[in-house]
């Protein structure tokens, strides 16, 4: 059961969100498991952690594997999200990573944040997946002079303490290079990120994971889960799968009677996006937009947005604590209008496109990889904070490595990743607390 915490039309599986980047993309046929199967691992979610632990297994340690997912492929935030390779996937800021965990451990954070963008990257170019990859660099914007010393600090701790390609363009710097608008005052640029078709690349890591020998099941939840002579009993609703470990890839999507370790870990959180209709080169240099690169700003509840390749325009932000048609509407309806506030020749521009999904946060703002403290035959890979295209294959991977080293320790990260989260007991609280960062946010940031 998904917690109680959005609209049902949020957990509705059978209704595929409209998005920009289905246009066009046919989606594989759902193979739903109808038998009683054994492998050697089960991945439960077949987003991007789920297919990348699935890939690796067969591709790299030639492991059985078998992945479960309660929707379609594409059905999930893998398919609905910007399509942003960036880093990092926290909350938390680098100066907060530093004074929680100490040097060496936001060092090694950071440093497989900037492997796992070259990871993505890598497995386009392996597995010849058309991600329709584009720009070289991602950019996050002041938009407030308030904002610019925060990142101007970001930029030299990048840099010097953690050997990133990074540096603050003040604004008529990013002006040349990047765009204009009303809320532009310099942008931290970190070279190596880049855009992508994120369902093309979801897609090209499922054919990668089958063409490899994995398995792949769309449309099977996993309605019970026991334990019976050492090997994990999955249910679905017309098979079942025994498997000697288990795999738990679902993110924001995670149900709270799947695993009552991992219940109640997660803070899933609403992030909105509307598309408009191709611009014109009139439109565009009225704006003084330059660059293919993906851009975000620094606001607490931030703005991301880029240019797509048609040259559509693709504006997001969080927002939002139910996902109920009438709270959509609202939402599609602020987008626009801030859309045009941000970038005031494109006020009243037409959007095609409207959709939301499920982001997920944790309690400490950092993600959470690792092995059960009760069993170890159980991973867990969650808490993206918005930046999954890269962390999800990367923890994937490493899922994947531990699973094959078969050591049962903790595995060997760095401090941000390692153990649960705080277990916040109940959807309410989730909720609750969810509504009070909203509202901070809202009395503390204009606009």
């Amino acid at each position: 059961m998904y917690p109680a915490l959005f609209h049902p039309q949020v957990y509705e599986t059978d209704m595929l969100p409209r998005t920009v980047w289905s246009e066009g993309v046919a989606l594989p046929v759902p193979n739903r498991l109808g038998a009683s199967i054994r492998t050697e691992v089960a991945v439960i979610g077949g987003g991007y952690a789920g297919l990348s632990a699935a890939l690796h297994l067969a591709r790299d340690h030639g492991i059985e594997a078998v992945v479960l997912d309660a929707a379609p492929i594409g059905w999930g935030a893998s398919a609905r999200n910007g399509g942003f390779v960036t880093l990092p996937a926290a909350k938390a800021s680098a100066e907060e990573i530093i004074a929680r965990y100490g040097e060496a451990d936001a060092y090694g954070f950071f440093r497989t944040q900037a492997d796992a963008i070259e990871l993505v990257r890598r497995l386009i170019a392996e597995e010849r997946i058309e991600a329709e990859p584009q720009g070289d660099a991602t950019y996050e914007v002041a938009h407030a002079p308030s904002a610019v010393a925060g990142l101007q600090r970001t930029a030299e701790i990048y840099r010097h303490r953690f050997g990133l390609d990074a540096a603050f363009l003040g604004r008529w710097a990013f002006d040349a290079i990047g765009h204009g608008g009303t809320e532009q005052h310099g942008a931290l640029r970190l070279r190596g990120g880049f855009g992508l078709n994120p369902l093309k690349f979801l897609l090209g890591l499922e054919a990668a994971a089958r063409r490899h020998g994995a398995v792949v099941h769309a449309d099977s939840p996993v309605l019970s889960w026991a334990k019976d002579r050492g090997r994990h009993i999955l249910e679905t609703p017309d098979g079942q799968v025994s498997a000697r470990s288990v795999i738990v890839a679902t993110n924001g999507y995670t149900p709270d009677d799947l695993q009552p370790a991992l219940a109640n870990r997660t803070i899933p959180a609403l992030s909105n996006i509307v598309v408009t209709r191709p611009l014109t080169e009139d439109e565009l240099a009225a704006e003084g937009w330059r660059t293919v690169c993906p851009v975000a700003n620094a606001r607490s509840l931030l703005f991301y947005y880029r240019l797509l390749p048609d040259r559509r325009f693709l504006f997001g932000a969080r927002g939002g604590t139910s996902g109920s048609p009438r709270e959509d509407k609202a939402m599609r309806a602020w987008l626009e209008r801030r859309l045009g506030e941000v970038f005031p020749s494109w006020k009243g521009i037409e959007t095609t496109h409207f959709w939301n999904g499920l982001v997920c946060l944790t309690a400490r703002r950092t993600p959470a990889i690792g092995r059960l403290p009760s069993d170890p035959t159980v991973l867990y890979g969650f808490g993206w904070h918005g930046n999954g295209v890269n962390t999800a294959p990367w923890a994937g991977q490493v899922l994947a490595h531990a699973v094959a080293m078969r050591s049962g320790g903790m595995l060997d990260l760095p401090a941000p990743y390692r153990g649960l989260p705080m277990n916040l007991f109940a959807p309410a609280v989730r909720k609750l607390a969810l509504k009070a960062a909203y509202l901070w946010y809202g009395l503390t940031e204009r606009g």
